[in-house]
């Protein structure tokens, strides 16, 4: 008895110290939004009252538009992220890149696990966001870390506009046979030994999933670095065939 109340102890604490750094979070989007050249910064509202930075890019007679998920301890603007959300909106799909939960940078990747019920939380609000803006059709566009926090919604119970997913760089031992939509498990020849590691699991989870496919990059590492035209173009074409 005193076993489980001490371990009940300890998954308090823990849920304690791995609980999402709002600091932080602020601390990103007051930096992020001054620097918004293309799209608009719109704050969406979580249940508790948390209000998260979203980047709200919309295309020109778009029809589809695509949630775009960060990866560990960054912005809605970051890096390949940002690459991401303004190019694919040039493509015409209208984007909406979400600022995820952060932790302390210390943190480990087990500690984000502690987070997966916000970021959720939060998918599901930004898809309500959209379809509140007339999308009938969205799709996911996620990297490293946040493939790990889209795959909890995507095996989870996804608004049934949510159509495709691509993800990006996943580091995790992901079984995609709960997904219900079509999607793309892309990756980079120089990738996370993570990465390339479970790379043929993911691919036999895929297997027989009509429109899912997995690709990999030459020379591409985890960040797609001094590789943005092939990044962009690998997940136009992808999306082009699904809608």
């Amino acid at each position: 008895m005193k076993r489980i109340l001490w371990l009940i102890v300890l998954v308090l604490i823990s849920s304690l110290t791995f609980a999402a750094d709002y600091v932080r979070e602020k601390k990103w989007a007051d930096e992020v939004v001054p620097g918004v050249v293309v799209g608009d910064p719109v704050y969406l509202e979580q249940p508790d009252g948390h209000k998260f930075l979203t980047l709200y890019t919309p295309a020109k007679d778009a029809k589809v538009a695509l949630v775009i998920v960060h990866g560990r301890g960054v912005n809605p603007d970051w890096g390949l992220i940002g690459v991401l959300r303004s190019q694919l909106a040039d493509h015409g799909y209208t984007t909406l890149s979400v600022q995820m939960p952060v932790l302390a940078n210390s943190a480990s990747d087990s500690a984000y696990l502690a987070t997966f019920p916000d970021a959720v939380q939060r998918l599901r609000i930004a898809v309500d966001f959209l379809k509140a803006k007339g999308y009938t059709k969205i799709g996911l566009v996620s990297h490293s870390m946040g493939s790990r926090m889209s795959a909890r919604y995507m095996t989870g119970k996804p608004d049934v506009a949510v159509k495709t997913w691509v993800a990006i760089g996943m580091s995790d031992h992901a079984s995609y046979r709960k997904v219900s939509v079509p999607m793309l498990d892309l990756y980079g020849e120089n990738d996370l030994p993570e990465v390339l590691k479970t790379a043929r699991a993911r691919k036999a989870s895929l297997q027989g999933k009509t429109g899912s496919t997995q690709q990999r990059i030459a020379h591409a590492d985890h960040f797609f670095d001094n590789m943005d035209a092939q990044l962009v173009d690998t997940v136009t074409k992808y999306l082009d065939q699904r809608f």
